[in-house]
Order: C-alpha cells, then structure tokens, then sequence
C-alpha cells in the first residue's frame, strides 16, 4: 500500500497537464478490464455455447417490444455502470435473443454452430484488424487470398479474383457496377448522364436485392426485367431470350443477366447452361447468385444442381449459410483475372496505398473494395475448413439435403400436411391443413381460412418457445410454411418434432 502512495504521489508530481487532462499513464483500467472480460466469457460459455444443442431449452424467451424496452434498461447515462450490473445485462441479452444455434431453429437461410468459426471470431473481434493493407492486417489478407483461391477452383475457373463482402446484397451489387463498369468504363469518371438506357434481367424469384442494388446504382427498378419462371421456380430461358430481344427492339442497352442458384422461397436452382448460351450470344455479363446454394458446390453428390456454373463472370456465395461460417461470410469471385476488380473500385488513396511502399503492394487488396474498412470475414470459414477439412464440409451439406429428404417422405406420410412441391435442395414448403377444413371444399374460402393457419401457429410456437419455423405467402399462393435445414445439430428427430408441434399447436384451429 505504501509503495502504491508513493508511486501515485510521483506521478501527480510529474503530470502533464493539456487542457486540465492529466496525460501520464493510460486512462483505463486494465485488471478490472480483464476480469470483467474473463467473466463475460464465462457467461458466454454456459449460457450460449454450452446450451447450443439443449433441445430442453427455448429457442426465444418472447417480450413484446415495450415491456423487453424494460427489462433490459436500455438508457445511457452520465456515470457508467457496475461490473456486476454490466455482467446482468449480458445475461439478460442473451437470454431474450433468439437462439439462433438451436437445433429447433428454422427460420433462416442460417442456423447452427460451428465452433472453429467461432474462435475464430473471437480473435478477430479481439484483434480488431482491418483487411486493406498487408502492413496492418497481414496474416488475413493472406487467408482471404488462400480462401478465394479454393472457392474459384469449386466454382470450376481456372483463374479468377474476389472479394470477401458484409452480405450477399452487397455482392449483387457489386457485380451489378462491375458488369455496368466492363460495358461502359467510362461511367466511373463521367457518371450516368449521356449513357444509354441501362437494362439487367433476372428471375421473377430472384433476391430482393437485385431491385435494390438496381436502385442504389441509378440503373432504376423500371430497368430490371424479371423473368417468368416454371412451376419449380426455375427461370424459363425461352422467355429470357424474348425479353433481351424486346429491350434491344425499345433501344434500351442490355448489360446483365442474373441468374438465381438456390433461391430464397422455394430453393430453385436456374439453368445455368440454356442461360449462359443466351449471354454468350448477346454479350452479356452473367452473375450467378449462389449465396443460398453455392454451397452444394462442396458436396460431390450435389453439385450437379449448379451445372454451368463455371461459364459465369461472376458468383456470389456465401459460407455462413449452409457451411455455418458465422454471419457475415459473403465472397464474391470473378472470373476476370485482369484486375477488373480494382479498376471498377479503385480510388487510389496515397495515405494507404502508397506505390513505394518497402514490401509488394499487390497485397494491398483493400482498392478492390467500395469499404475502407473491412472485417477478416474469410478467416472463419478458413480456420473452420482447415479443422474440417472438404469432406467435412461436404457431410454437412449431405446430411442437411438428406434430412430435407426424410422431412418431405414424413409430410406425405401425415394427414393434414401438403407440399407445394417436391424440394431439391434443404428448403421444404409446405401447408398444414387443421382438421376443421380438411372436409371443406377447394375453393376461395378455403384458401382464405388456410391463409390465416400459419400466422397463428406462427405466433403460437414464438411465444411457447418450443420452435422457429418461418413462413410466407408466394407468387399467389397463400401463406405456407418454409422449414430450412442446415444445422448439423439437426436430427431426425428435431424433424419429427417439427410436425409433431404443429398438429399440437393447431388443433384447436
């Protein structure tokens, strides 16, 4: 104690004051810093991790938004809290969000847990780099560079480039400027004034990104024609073929066309082959967007369901989804090779990419990014690939397509279930019909009341907490439910659960 008064005796004797701010030692508390990090974790570890696979726990503890605003004391004030308090708050975070690692969890195009992609961000978020320059982020820029590589040579290139991106939006949009920027580099200095009418096609399925990002760039939604699709949700190249035939006939200028492999609802897979034989004839850019399915580029027994591919200028695909990388995990690959990437995005700026720099500048990627700062995405899904290794991957996706089987012969099995249509991928669609309209004759009334069906089981099973199974009307069919399987803590009998509860929480309907 009398050394400790003595040192901070000796430093208010030699402080240096700037604006009455004491400038000596560091401002923060570091023991206290580490403890309380050190008890965060463990709450971390048994209250997330180690309840991940519990099938007895909930998978959301429901509060309507007002009285949630109360429990967790969302107010910032003048003076911090207590360890203790703060420690309370984590608690209360974690225990009224949805546990999106449980086995029961069905409501997205992601779930699970991998638990290597989870160090992995651990460190990252502990080491807060920014992926632009090798000088300040060498070892990631060096795992993103190894992790496109391997993506391309699955999506069947040769050579290629890519980029790790914050969501598969942005990778559509980023290939939508990209294509824009090959057919007229001219509107990165000049801009859109003097071009022609710019027109993209896609599939009436597609991403709701796509308008989006149409939208963003000053293409216009007006400028995206959408594409019939068949009964499966596949695009009909017969009717591409007329569309980019029409635009040429209006004096529009056709640049892009956007194919969809897994799409959002109904996991349909495009022609990739018939669409790419269109693109070559008319030059234009294809952009596959794989975020949902490019992940089935792994398995051996499924890639055949992205076939073509390959011919493709570009593909968005993401690992958080299927491969449980952990979001955000976003790459989009380009075939071109010729540092089209960076002289698209480029803006050259000499404070970080200096050109007589003491090492090799092309590691500098962070020019071929539209973001400054950028998170080490691809880590996580390399440190979990090297832990795994391809066919460990390759059985997640096995096993999740092979349980979206089981599921589909279960409903056809079952009275009161009905699929939309027989699944080719780990999206399952399909109604429940309670036993008071089963008796009813097919009609408006009868979609009517089934419309209403899933919402209420919808709510039923939030507010149990017992599942989250998601659910939509589509392309003028009424609400029905989507069950997505990707966890490979999913087991059979989570998929028994499943249409167990629902006839349970429907049988009064």
């Amino acid at each position: 104690v009398g050394i400790c008064k003595e040192e901070m005796a000796q430093k208010k004797k030699n402080a240096i004051l700037v604006d009455g701010v004491i400038l000596n030692g560091p401002i923060m508390d570091s023991k206290a810093g580490e403890k309380f990090v050190e008890e965060a974790f463990k709450v971390i570890m048994e209250e997330v991790i180690q309840k991940a696979d519990d099938v007895t726990q909930k998978v959301c503890e429901w509060r309507a938004p007002e009285t949630l605003k109360q429990i967790l004391d969302l107010e910032m004030r003048d003076t911090g809290e207590s360890h203790q308090k703060l420690l309370q708050l984590c608690q209360d975070v974690i225990q009224y969000s949805v546990k999106t690692s449980h086995p029961r969890f069905f409501n997205q195009l992601y779930a699970g847990i991998d638990y290597y992609s989870l160090v992995a961000r651990f460190i990252t978020e502990a080491l807060n780099p920014s992926v632009y320059t090798y000088e300040v982020s060498p070892v990631f820029l060096l795992v993103e560079e190894a992790v496109i590589k391997k993506m391309i040579e699955f999506v069947g290139w040769e050579e290629g480039d890519g980029i790790f991106n914050p969501g598969g939006s942005v990778s559509n949009m980023y290939a939508m400027n990209l294509a824009r920027y090959k057919f007229c580099p001219e509107i990165k200095e000049k801009g859109l004034s003097g071009l022609p009418r710019l027109v993209l096609f896609t599939s009436e399925e597609c991403h709701y990104s796509m308008k989006k990002a149409a939208a963003f760039l000053g293409i216009g939604t007006e400028n995206v024609y959408f594409i019939k699709t068949d009964e499966r949700g596949k695009m009909i190249p017969e009717e591409l073929e007329k569309q980019v035939q029409r635009a040429r006939k209006e004096g529009s200028a056709p640049f892009l066309v956007c194919a969809t492999a897994g799409t959002t609802v109904l996991g349909a897979f495009d022609p990739l082959d018939k669409i790419a034989d269109i693109c070559e004839k008319h030059g234009l850019w294809l952009h596959v967007d794989a975020s949902w399915g490019g992940s089935a580029l792994i398995s051996r027994k499924h890639r055949r369901l992205l076939h073509g591919i390959h011919r493709a200028d570009s593909v968005a695909w993401n690992p958080h989804k299927m491969l449980l990388a952990g979001i955000q995990c976003c790459a989009l690959l380009v075939k071109d090779n010729s540092g089209l990437l960076k002289k698209c995005y480029s803006a050259k700026a000499a404070y970080l990419f200096q050109q007589d720099k003491f090492y090799d500048v092309s590691y500098d990627t962070g020019d071929k990014s539209i973001q400054c700062s950028r998170r080490p995405d691809a880590f996580k899904f390399w440190l979990m690939w090297k832990a795994l290794g391809t066919t460990g991957l390759e059985e997640r996706v096995n096993r999740a397509l092979a349980l979206a089987r089981y599921l589909v012969e279960e409903i056809k099995k079952r009275e009161g279930f009905q699929l939309l249509l027989e699944p080719e991928y780990a999206n399952v669609c399909f109604w429940y019909i309670p036993p008071s309209l089963r008796q009813m004759e097919d009609g408006p009334e009868f979609w009517q009341k089934l419309h209403q069906v899933a919402p209420i089981i919808k709510e039923r099973m939030m507010k149990k907490g017992s599942m989250m199974l998601g659910y939509q009307p589509h392309q003028g069919k009424v609400n029905f439910f989507r069950q997505v399987v990707i966890s490979p803590h999913v087991s059979r009998e989570d998929m028994d659960f499943l249409l167990d509860e629902i006839e349970l929480l429907a049988k009064d309907l």
